[in-house]
Parts: structure tokens; sequence; C-alpha cells
């Protein structure tokens, strides 16, 4: 399960290298029903900076939605520091006339929170981008690519993929739909496969591996069964084109949810030497216009695609 990856987070890198579109009205869509809490949209740092010269009206009015959530949260967090640095003196005044487990506790509680909320503002205010800005978990939004009339097009998705016509509460009934396995695509995903596909540009991906498998011991040399979280990257230093089937999920009286699914098949051998046992298929750049294009009455084509994928040798180490 790719429970985690570094994707390319500025929907203007899908521009430049493919001639997309972008679907402005659902970016602002989605920027829109952030400020106003509708939901609780998960997006990346990396995604609103691509906005932060704005070139146009469009543009303009999704770096006015940032700025006011980004303030609204700034303003929670100062009074949120604030609370915690009053909580942590009232806890040091009792502890300098008598040590007590409560102001014990509450003076740990207290500090950690501090050191919590200001790296959290510090995330919030500076400007220059990390890595990490472009990091998606299950839940997180993430530009990615389709295909509609003929036109390749950019649009922000949630990374978890809930079906056209299924309940709200497969989100939390299936919580791994974030992936999409290989052996259940006409199973499951049959809604999706041969109809809705789209490509996500990943450049690392991440893994929860046990630690008895990626050390090569017994599971009963370790006190629990323990995960280390393993980062994956090409070896040839491309990006991957990753193979994702997606979904626009309507109700009445809810807004509408765009979500996808990166597939998952077999691993390669040496992600599988590290305990793994899944992986994402990157398609090859060449099959892309063709997988976005799927015909339901040639799904061996698709199959095809996946199994003509690119296969750089992925080298691996424990995330920081």
């Amino acid at each position: 399960m790719c429970y985690s990856a570094q994707v390319v987070a500025d929907y203007r890198k899908f521009v430049r290298t493919f001639g997309a579109i972008i679907d402005i009205h659902e970016f602002a869509r989605l920027f829109f029903e952030r400020t106003e809490g509708i939901g609780k949209a998960k997006i990346p740092k990396a995604m609103e900076d691509a906005f932060a010269d704005p070139q146009d009206e469009a543009t303009r009015e999704i770096n006015a939605l940032i700025a006011r959530f980004t303030s609204a949260q700034v303003t929670k967090l100062e009074q949120d520091l604030f609370k915690q640095r009053t909580r942590l003196a009232d806890a040091e005044r009792t502890l300098q006339t008598k040590v007590t487990k409560a102001a014990t506790e509450s003076q740990r509680i207290a500090t950690d929170k501090i050191a919590w909320v200001k790296g959290k503002l510090e995330d919030l205010q500076r400007t220059a981008l990390q890595p990490r800005d472009s990091r998606i978990f299950p839940g997180n939004y993430a530009p990615v690519m389709v295909m509609e009339g003929g036109q390749r097009v950019v649009k922000p998705m949630r990374y978890q993929c809930r079906i056209a016509g299924k309940p709200a509460s497969y989100d939390t009934k299936y919580p791994g739909t974030y992936n999409a396995r290989r052996d259940s695509l006409e199973g499951f995903w049959a809604p999706c496969f041969g109809y809705t596909h789209a490509v996500l540009l990943v450049e690392v991906f991440y893994e929860n591996v046990s630690r008895a498998k990626y050390e090569g011991t017994l599971l009963e040399t370790h006190e629990r069964d323990e995960n280390v979280v393993l980062e994956f990257r090409p070896g040839n230093g491309e990006l991957m084109h990753v193979a994702c089937l997606w979904s626009r999920w309507s109700a009445p009286g809810e807004p509408d949810l765009l979500s996808f699914a990166a597939i998952t098949d077999e691993p390669p051998p040496e992600v599988a030497a590290t305990g793994h046992d899944r992986c994402i298929i990157p398609i090859k750049p060449e099959n892309v216009d063709a997988w976005l294009n799927p015909n339901p009455n040639n799904l061996e084509a698709m199959y095809a695609i996946l199994d003509d994928r690119d296969r750089p040798y992925y080298e691996h180490r424990l995330a920081a």
C-alpha cells in the first residue's frame, strides 16, 4: 500500500509538460470550501504555493482564499499558544511550592503543545518550500491529470477514492481505498476501471514495513509487530507517471467530491526484499494518453499498459 508519496503538487508542471489546462473552477471550489469550513480539505503547502503569484482574476481569487484561510489558522494557533503559555506558567508556579503529579503533567503537556504550535506557525508563515510540502497522505489533496473532451485537464482530488453512488461511510468502512489493487479492478473498482482514469506525478513514495521483515528477523525478537517507514526513490531520478482511478461523488445537500486511488500490483524484487508486498504502477509516458482514454470494451488494452510499465530500480532508505 502506497500510504504516502512526494508528488508534483504544482499544477503548472502538468501544464508545461503535457500542455494540460487547469480546471480552475474545481481549484477555486476546493479552496473556497476549505475557507468556509465546508469539509476538512487537507491541502499540501506546495499546492497552495502554485497560486502565490497570481496572473489573472481567477488565480487572484484563489490566492485571496488561501490568504484568508492562513490568517484564520494563524489567529487560532496564536490563541492556543497564549492558552498553553498560561497553562505552563500556572504549572510552574505550583511546582515552585509543591511538586504534584497534576502540575508536572500539566507542565509536560503545555511544553509539548507550545513546541507543536510554534512549529505549525513557522510552517504557515515561511515562504521557502521544503520537500515535505509536496508530501501527501490518505485524505490529502493533490493535482491529478485526466482527459476531458480530448484535452488533458488538471483537477484537484482527494487521495482516497469514494466511488460515485457509494455512501460517505465507505471512507471509514474501507480506509484503504487510497490504493486500488490490480486484482480487484474488475471487482470493487469496476465502476472506475475502463471509465475514469487519471495520472499522478510522483517523485518518491513511502511504505510502512514490518521491522521484523525488513531486518529479516523473527517477529518474536521484537516486543511487538513494530513498523518502519521506508522511502523508495527511482534510481534514474525520473518522475513516475502513476496509474490512478478517480470518481466524482455527489449526494443531495453535499458538495461534490473528486477523489482518486493509485493502482498497486505485486512489487519488483528490490521492493519485495524490504518486506513489502505491494507497489504503485508507473506507466510509460508514451502510454499516458491511451491510459487517460480507456475503452470499457477493451480492458485488455488497459492491462497491457499496466504490464508495459516503467521499471526503474527503486533505491530505498529509512525515512527521516
